[in-house]
């Protein structure tokens, strides 16, 4: 064959124009509502030999909500027997010591476990909101010397 007809055989022989098709992936992610105490402190109300005068502390704790997640954060009367939101009790072997728990730092709201009356309202922002609780051993008789204690329990409604 000469050059001139090589030429025309190959280029009859070209590949023809390839086809395509397309689609789409969906990508979908459900995020439900959703809280926990992330971490908590301890009211330390310190070492004391006369209960004759307030005895005032705070501590802090925090909570981690999804985004928008509104929340209510209540704190229950304590473990000890005969403890109420309205005044909980530290206990010992020796008796027992009352103390109050409030959301504010004036010491004048009383920090309870009913939603819509003595609880703390919030709204998570997909980060940790930090809360403080403000402790008071008000005065009273003084037990018998001792080391007293109590645990509330943390709890968040969303």
């Amino acid at each position: 064959m000469t050059g001139l007809a090589l030429v025309c055989v190959l280029g009859a022989a070209s590949p023809a124009a390839a086809a395509s098709a397309t689609s789409t992936l969906a990508a979908t992610i459900t995020i439900q509502a959703s809280c926990q105490v992330a971490s908590s402190g301890t009211l330390d109300f310190g070492t004391a030999t006369s209960l004759a005068a307030a005895t005032d502390v705070q501590t802090s704790f925090a909570v981690l909500c999804t985004s928008a997640t509104a929340f209510n954060i209540g704190l229950d009367g304590g473990a000890a027997p005969g403890g109420t939101v309205a005044t909980r009790l530290m206990t010992s072997a020796s008796g027992t010591v009352g103390y109050k728990l409030y959301s504010n730092a004036a010491y004048s709201t009383n920090w309870g476990s009913t939603v819509g009356s003595d609880t703390v309202p919030g709204t998570g922002s997909g980060g940790p909101a930090v809360l403080t609780v403000y402790g008071r051993v008000p005065p009273q008789a003084t037990p018998a010397p001792g080391t007293y204690s109590d645990t509330v329990t943390v709890t968040v409604t969303y």
